[in-house]
């Protein structure tokens, strides 16, 4: 209800309009003791994001479908969710049929597992046609409506962040980026080149990261979704790192015997405490939370492939990234 106010006598005292119903606005307000409060995740009261593998049956052969990987469950949203701020899906297009989607979303970007096809794209941020295969990276900007078809039976690994603009309560209004294709066959000419050069064992990491001209800030894919193609040798370790962006990771290939630790504490030596066993196997994607140390392993006798994408365009921009290596 609107309120009136008036001015009482010669001294300005403010006062309120007789007859006037006030509402005083004070039923949603809550007060906490500090020391209470200050840590809802330690407290319980906000879940921290699990460890979890989503396995490659997931997207075998068959129906045309989309598979969300959703821990909305765990995550306490009534939407999807497969972290606080991004969403991934295995799109499962069988040969001559397609899948639409226009989700509220600032940043799409999906990677072509395997098949080929094409996706239409209409929105501010382009509109036309992209056509994709194996190995290939597409991001799509916010308002984007993209129907994606197949000329060989596709799996496309998608990832979104429309968890993060559910939480806000807000819709994307304007494309940050337009519109962009990484070809997959220069990416892993890349990667190879990379691979390649004699300082790559010292690296942390041998990998091509994805980036956008428009993002010269973030030097990310999207100006809120990372991404990166890497190549874990064999008989090579991944020193353990964390950083304060979730990880959903994408194993493109590898043998058994590659595996992953994460934990939330490192010893001194640098190796990581009581880590849970994360086993990679094919087309499979798990996920990494914020904030735990994690290191990846190689004993298979093969290289192996993987492509992992996190929120840390937003975290860069927002300096609370935070990454760190042992």
């Amino acid at each position: 209800m609107e309120r009136s106010t008036s001015r009482a006598g010669t001294g300005g005292t403010e006062g309120i309009g007789v007859g006037l119903a006030v509402e005083d606005w004070v039923g949603d307000a809550r007060f906490y003791e500090y020391s209470a409060a200050v840590d809802p995740i330690g407290s319980g009261l906000t879940s921290r994001v699990p460890v979890r593998r989503f396995p490659a049956q997931w997207h075998e052969p068959g129906s045309t479908r989309v598979v969300a990987l959703d821990l909305s469950d765990v995550l306490g949203t009534p939407y999807p969710a497969t972290g606080p701020s991004l969403l991934a899906r295995f799109l499962c297009i069988a040969e001559g049929e397609g899948v639409d989607l226009a989700a509220n979303a600032t940043s799409a970007l999906f990677y072509c597992l395997r098949g080929r096809g094409r996706t239409e794209v209409e929105g501010p941020g382009g509109t036309g046609t992209i056509a994709w295969r194996a190995g290939d990276v597409v991001t799509l900007p916010g308002r984007s409506r993209a129907s994606h078809s197949a000329e060989q039976p596709a799996v496309l690994y998608h990832v979104d962040d429309s968890p993060l603009l559910a939480y806000l309560g807000v819709e994307a209004t304007q494309p940050r980026f337009a519109a962009t294709r990484f070809d997959g066959e220069r990416a892993r000419a890349l990667l190879a080149e990379v691979a390649a050069d004699p300082a790559a064992p010292t690296r942390s990491r041998i990998a091509v990261l994805l980036g956008n001209a428009r993002n010269n800030q973030t030097l990310t894919a999207t100006h809120t979704l990372w991404a990166m193609l890497g190549v874990l040798p064999d008989g090579q370790e991944q020193r353990p790192h964390r950083h304060q962006s979730i990880a959903l990771d994408l194993i493109v290939d590898c043998d058994p015997g590659c595996y992953t630790l994460v934990g939330s504490e490192i010893r001194p030596e640098g190796t990581i405490v009581d880590p849970v066993r994360v086993d990679w196997e094919p087309g499979g994607a798990f996920v990494t939370p914020p904030g735990m140390w994690h290191s990846h392993h190689n004993e298979s006798g093969s290289p192996a492939n993987l492509l992992p994408v996190q929120d840390a365009g937003l975290h860069t921009y927002l300096r609370t990234l935070d990454i760190r290596f042992t």
